[in-house]
């Protein structure tokens, strides 16, 4: 196992290359410039200067330079619309908070996914299981912003039972990281229910009944474990899916996440922090599908998750 997740770990610098390489060509070919738009116009003298300085007079001077700053130095370096911050500034600042909304959301709809799921596996065919398809079919077809518009006028504005636009505290981030659990959850219940469907037709689900163990240890207890390892195998993408889909979700709730700068970044042209906050997502990404990798030999043993066994 250790020299799986050493091996994993030192394909992340190739990875994060090819991510980085990628990036930079969507952003270098992109139309537009950093140094000046429809408001601010600069003149050449002064847009000469500020590319000097960012070293993006030349496309190979800052595709060479940007990593070797970030390696050596662990500096994403200036940001080129904000004057006054850094790239660490932002990521400093906004980066936590992102995190821990895409992880709120990431485990509220794990645990209402897995229990919905099971349920109406447990319930098959009956009115819990219609209920629980037609939820999930929302949950697949409802953009999340349709649905945190929607959270927003009922909870906030109707009922006014949760504030909007802070950030602090619990009630905080209700509204928000149910929006975006939405999506996961609807999938994590439909992965349960098949997972959990195929579980309790097998043999030790028979055999633990007939020795007299209660129906509900053997559902919550043995088969939910065989049952969530599909579960665990989304985990990963569905990290990226709530990491990523927090920056629409963080525009509608006016949350100081890093969403808003990176929307913002891409519309100014700010490469710096856009190759920035890219290169940290995607480190942060690598990391989670390496602990999905590890719970599934945590979760069941008999996985070879090395792939030494075939």
């Amino acid at each position: 196992m250790l020299n799986f997740i050493a091996w994993r770990i030192a394909q992340f610098p190739l990875i994060l290359a090819i991510i980085y390489l990628i990036t930079f060509a969507f952003v270098w070919i992109a139309p537009g410039s950093p140094f000046g738009n429809q408001e601010r116009q600069l003149d050449e003298t002064a847009k000469l200067a500020l590319e000097r300085r960012f070293h993006a007079d030349k496309w190979y001077k800052f595709l060479g330079n940007y990593p070797k700053q970030i390696i050596l130095h662990g500096d994403f370096g200036p940001s080129m619309q904000y004057a006054e911050w850094t790239v660490n500034d932002i990521l400093k600042t906004s980066l936590p908070v992102s995190i821990t909304l895409g992880l709120f959301a990431l485990v509220l709809g794990t645990l209402i996914g897995v229990a919905v799921g099971t349920l109406a596996a447990v319930h098959r065919d009956g009115i819990f299981d219609w209920i629980s398809l037609a939820i999930v079919l929302v949950g697949i077809s409802l953009p999340s912003f349709i649905f945190a518009a929607l959270l927003l006028m009922i909870f906030a504005g109707w009922l006014e039972w949760f504030p909007v636009g802070g950030w602090g505290s619990f009630s905080d981030i209700v509204l928000p990281g149910v929006a975006l659990a939405l999506a996961p959850m609807a999938y994590i219940a439909r992965l349960s229910r098949v997972a959990m469907i195929d579980v309790l037709s097998s043999d030790f689900v028979r055999t633990a009944r007939a020795k007299g163990v209660s129906r509900s240890v053997v559902i919550w207890k043995h088969c939910l474990r065989n049952a969530f390892l599909p579960v665990l195998s989304y985990l990963g993408p569905a990290a990226a899916t709530t990491l990523t889909g927090s920056f629409v979700i963080e525009r509608v709730f006016s949350i100081p996440g890093l969403g808003q700068h990176f929307v913002n970044s891409i519309q100014n042209r700010d490469r710096t922090l856009i190759l920035g906050a890219t290169m940290v997502y995607s480190f942060l990404l690598l990391v989670f599908n390496l602990l999905v990798d590890i719970g599934y030999a945590l979760v069941d043993p008999r996985i070879d998750v090395t792939a030494k066994g075939s």
